[in-house]
């Protein structure tokens, strides 16, 4: 714990003007983020008694370390840069809205030039439509299935897309009439996209201009005698009516507004947002956040607006937004959503009418979702809590590991011999910080010593980040250099990001038993590191080692701290295994074009494309080589060179004649796009935070 005293800069230091601070922890980590309009008062108000400061507030001033601020001109700019650090950071101490689901949204991709209606969740993507969110996808289907019928919109995926147009035949929705076919160019691309348009507006809201259109036409074609074109207009105005009932009309005069209301306790908030077009409730969505910092209603809702429209612009951005309480100021967040939409945005809480009725409904869904989630978290949080406990009882450690680091070894009879290292963080699987280690220092298969040269790469890495900060010296360890292996994994001292690598646990569990515990606790003890925990877990009982001792520590099959050791070990297993797997593939996809220096995968898969296989290309000469785009003749010569080098794939026979098979040899060159291997993990093994875990 730090004195705030002992960073606390000199009053005249700290600028009298806007801008942003950044509180650092000991390890250099980000862990608040905050904006001023006068530096110097906000600044001073964190260095007081520690008695007069809220509870949370001084908990972040005593972990803090030091405090840092950048000066910028507006209080609209503070606003803006913020936003960007709370989003780049990830500060622990700030408030972090977790959206209780991935809501799915309807969305036109009017970025292709045949746009595409499709369900799409996560992040948003550039040139896309989006309306929503909505509770559930089957909302969103039916109310599609009934649109077609009018807007004939593509909706099939690129793969079924291009089949039709080689085939030249429409796929079912082509035929039934509920889609347009522009993949045998029934209608133009124009025309195809003004169908797109015409949806969009239906579902911004502006659906009575075209009912009534569409029933002109209907009458007309009726005047005209034509009775089966007006039928199918009729049809048509039931559909457009039937999707129009699935959202009720809320709002009488046709507002776009989104409604913004809060549940809060002393220890968490809720937030609930109903999103409102043309007078219905075109979606909704919630957040749950836990209170970290001292926050009122006013403060809720500016984080709730940057969460919500941090990254989005024009229409998305309503003009008007309902809230329960104003930020104070108001003015610099009500600029920026002007800023934002492009045009003035009204922020006010409603006081009577049909808006205030509405809100109250909005606060009640907030106060429900809120004890939702209290119901949930109060089981799981006590389920971990109990566990961290059990785990510190049976290893005898002083507090609770709220950081445990687990390590893997996997290899195939000794071949491609990799590690893992997974992190839970109070309990929960940090995938973010998941790394993965090649074994380099020798050759075969060792566990043990595998092991041991895991674990002394990375407290080296460690070391060497804490020598940089000034926080150990190579007088306090054995066995240390300057080598920390290269790789980006470790984090710079002017870096303040949560994944950092060198940020210690309190216990290491490795997947094993007495050998590889012992070798893990001798690493540290070359390393000269004596704060660190270690313990193995065995998988044929189930026992839990610890360095030194003859005899395993039995935890009973019903303890909640061997259920999450169990959990440690098995996702350190899975992280290595599929690691292992990725490499294993790309070796056996490696063909004789990746031993060409400067040949990348682009320049590879245009050879293979001009000649038509490797075999083409092997009796291609350097002239003809040269005459593929981007390849010089010193490339074409390493080709030649590599290709004849390397043993010619043997020819296929088929099995029931003995006849060779003169098929063209196989394009093992690396270059046939997902074939060509990648090290990267299937979107099925984990997250896409996951999956960035950095290879050292």
């Amino acid at each position: 714990m730090a004195d705030p005293s002992s960073y606390r800069p000199k009053p005249g230091q700290i600028p009298d003007s806007p801008g942003v601070y950044k509180f650092r922890d000991e390890h250099r980590r980000v862990i608040y983020v905050g904006k001023a309009k006068s530096l110097r008062q906000r600044l001073a108000s964190y260095f007081q008694d520690l008695t007069n400061l809220h509870p949370r507030t001084a908990t972040m001033v005593t972990t803090a370390a030091s405090v840092e601020w950048t000066v910028v001109s507006t209080e609209v700019e503070a606003l803006q840069l913020e936003y960007s650090w709370i989003k780049e950071y990830d500060p622990r101490f700030n408030v972090k809205y977790r959206d209780d689901k991935s809501y799915p949204y309807l969305a036109v991709t009017m970025n292709e030039e045949f746009p595409r209606v499709q369900v799409m969740r996560g992040h948003k993507k550039k040139g896309v439509r989006y309306f929503g969110p909505y509770g559930h996808a089957w909302a969103i289907r039916d109310t599609v299935d009934l649109l077609l019928r009018v807007f004939p919109v593509r909706t099939c995926s690129a793969g079924v897309f291009k089949n039709a147009e080689r085939t030249g035949r429409p796929c079912l929705l082509g035929y039934i009439g509920k889609c347009a076919a522009p993949c045998v160019e029934r209608v133009s691309p124009e025309e195809h996209r003004q169908l797109a348009e015409d949806f969009c507006d239906f579902m911004t809201g502006r659906t009575g201009t075209y009912i009534r259109r569409v029933e002109r036409q209907m009458a007309d074609a009726a005047e005209d005698m034509e009775y089966e074109r007006a039928a199918r207009l009729r049809d048509d105005v039931g559909a457009l009516k039937k999707a129009m009932e699935k959202s009720a009309v809320v709002l009488a005069d046709a507002t776009d507004a989104d409604l913004i209301a809060l549940a809060e306790d002393e220890l968490e908030a809720a937030v609930q947002i109903f999103h409102v077009r043309g007078g219905r409730v075109r979606g909704q969505r919630g957040w749950v956040t836990d209170k970290v910092e001292a926050v009122t209603s006013g403060d809720l809702v500016e984080h709730a607006l940057q969460q919500l429209y941090g990254e989005e612009s024009g229409d998305s951005v309503p003009k008007e937004v309902l809230v329960p309480a104003l930020p104070d100021p108001i003015e610099p967040v009500q600029e920026w959503l002007t800023e934002r939409r492009g045009s003035n945005v009204s922020l006010r809480i409603p006081q009577r009418g049909d808006k205030k009725a509405l809100m109250e409904t909005v606060a009640r869904n907030a106060q429900q979702s809120l004890m939702l989630h209290k119901t949930k978290r109060a089981s799981d949080l006590t389920t971990r809590s109990r566990a961290l406990e059990e785990i510190a009882g049976a290893l005898e450690l002083d507090s609770a590991p709220l950081r445990i680091e687990c390590y893997d070894i996997s290899h195939l009879q000794g071949d491609d011999v990799v590690a893992s290292m997974v992190v839970f963080e109070d309990g929960l699987a940090r995938k973010s910080e998941y790394r993965r280690f090649q074994i380099k220092g020798f050759e075969g298969q060792d566990d043990v010593r595998s092991m041991h040269e895991v674990l002394t790469r990375r407290f080296k890495r460690y070391l060497a980040d804490k020598e940089k900060t000034g926080e150990w010296s190579p007088d306090e360890g054995e066995g240390v250099t300057d080598e920390t292996n290269g790789g980006s994994n470790g984090l710079t001292e002017e870096d303040g990001r949560p994944k950092r690598f060198a940020y210690p646990p309190q216990l290491v569990v490795v997947d094993g038993g007495q050998p590889q515990v012992a070798a893990a606790q001798r690493a540290l003890d070359e390393l000269g590191i004596d704060d660190i925990a270690v313990c193995g877990l065995a998988k044929r009982l189930e026992e839990v080692w610890v360095p030194g001792d003859d005899d395993p520590v039995i935890l009973p099959r019903t303890s909640e701290g061997l259920y999450l050791l169990q959990r440690v070990r098995d996702e350190a297993h899975r992280f290595a295994i599929t690691y292992q797997r990725a490499k294993r593939a790309k070796r056996f996809k490696a063909g004789p074009l990746d031993a060409v220096p400067g040949l990348g995968d682009a320049r590879k898969q245009t050879l293979i494309k001009h000649f038509g296989s490797v075999k083409k290309l092997r009796s291609a000469t350097i002239d003809q080589i040269c005459e593929v785009p981007g390849i010089g003749r010193k490339t074409a010569e390493a080709i030649v060179v590599a290709l004849a080098s390397a043993a010619p794939v043997a020819p296929a026979v088929n099995t029931a004649t003995g006849e060779i098979i003169e098929d063209e040899e196989p394009a093992r060159a690396g270059a046939s796009g997902s074939e060509s291997g990648t090290s990267e993990e299937p979107v099925s093994a984990g997250t896409s935070e996951e999956r960035r875990g950095q290879e050292t």
